[in-house]
């Protein structure tokens, strides 16, 4: 097998430039950018240096294959060509999921039977045998298929990489662990920053500024599926994990305060930051944003906004107390993510620059006041 793979992950829509810079830290080559994902080339160990360090990648998928298929029988030996027992064993697991958008081949579960027979048929030739138990470890096959063009992946990571393991508790509605971290890094939070968040909920926007700050790798402390691979050695996911330890700077003088008015959320945030062990760096307190003092340094947040026309009117009102409170300048910098079309309006100030994200499918703006 060429060492050299081509690897895709996906990510945010609006955060591919941050992710593109990460994977160039972490030594990707050839790297391109597409809408929502970021593609690269490396070998094994920067299969698990991904999984361990990226903070805005949702996941770390092998690029298999690319084809043209519009028929049943394009996408079958279009799949058969792939070398797939470089990866998958005669006992290994191999399901097949994905999706397709304007192409020929419409139906996801006919779609999902062919790419299985293919990778049967594939597997039965290279170990000679009829029948395969899938008892070993899982090797999720993937599919996207745009425009009758269609990519075929191995999933590295297993369970999303949004899930850290720090925030096994959360309240109504948390930002995604992948996007709090993308606009740290828009924030420019630094090792020696000093953030705050008026709506902490469970503590995202200030554990991922401390894990950005002091240099944590995000995936630290959970596992990946490719770990049980047999393809990759033990000896690299160790290495690895030794390598981006070894990385963090205890030295940094970052702190963070947080605030929310639920006596709950305050409990969850500081249950949370301890997980994450980054606890004796954040504060956190109850208490109401019209009581809210800034004390210099970045205010990053994201705050309620209801689905309902009351709860629009009270985020309203909300944004105009923020409005009152918060007083943005070079020295305190707000970093403000909502989905309301005229944020700007009820907080009384225009962004110096506003970037346009998604939180699950809801569209958001980020408001950057900077100036």
């Amino acid at each position: 097998m060429n060492n050299k793979l081509k690897f895709t992950c996906p990510c945010h829509f609006g955060l591919e430039s941050v992710l593109k810079f990460e994977i160039t830290k972490i030594g990707g080559e050839n790297i391109t950018v597409r809408d929502g994902r970021v593609s690269f080339e490396g070998g094994f160990e920067l299969a698990a240096r991904a999984n361990i360090c990226l903070s805005t990648a949702e996941r770390v998928l092998i690029e298999l294959s690319e084809f043209r298929a519009e028929t049943f029988e394009e996408l079958f030996q279009g799949v058969k060509k792939i070398p797939l027992e470089d990866f998958i064993g005669i006992k290994d697991a191999f399901p097949v999921k994905g999706h397709s958008l304007n192409s020929e081949l419409h139906s996801i579960p006919d779609c999902q039977s062919i790419i299985k027979k293919a990778a049967v048929e594939r597997l039965k030739a290279k170990y000679h045998t009829g029948w395969f138990e899938e008892t070993g470890p899982v090797h999720q096959l993937q599919f996207s298929i745009l425009k009758n063009i269609v990519n075929i992946y191995l999933d590295t990571t297993g369970i999303g990489l949004h899930k850290r393991g720090y925030r096994r508790n959360s309240n109504a509605a948390p930002i995604k662990e992948t996007l709090a971290a993308g606009i740290i890094d828009l924030a420019r939070v630094r090792k020696d920053s000093t953030v705050c968040d008026p709506f902490c909920g469970s503590g995202t926007f200030l554990i991922e500024s401390a894990i950005k700050a002091l240099n944590i790798p995000p995936c630290i402390n959970r596992k990946f599926a490719a770990e049980k691979w047999n393809c990759i050695p033990d000896e690299v996911w160790r290495s690895e994990r030794q390598r981006a330890i070894a990385g963090v700077d205890k030295s940094a003088e970052f702190k963070a305060l947080g605030f929310d008015i639920d006596e709950e959320c305050v409990r969850l945030s500081v249950d949370n930051s301890a997980k994450a062990g980054v606890k004796s760096r954040i504060r956190i307190e109850q208490g109401d944003i019209s009581d809210f003092k800034q004390t210099g340094g970045i205010t990053v947040c994201n705050p309620p906004y209801g689905e309902r026309m009351l709860e629009i009117r009270e985020a309203e009102q909300l944004y105009k107390v923020m409005g009152e409170v918060l007083k943005p300048d070079r020295e305190n910098p707000c970093y403000i993510i909502s989905p309301h079309e005229e944020f700007e309006k009820f907080f009384g100030k225009k962004a110096d620059k506003k970037r346009k994200l998604y939180n699950g499918m809801i569209k958001c703006n980020l408001y950057m006041y900077f100036k």
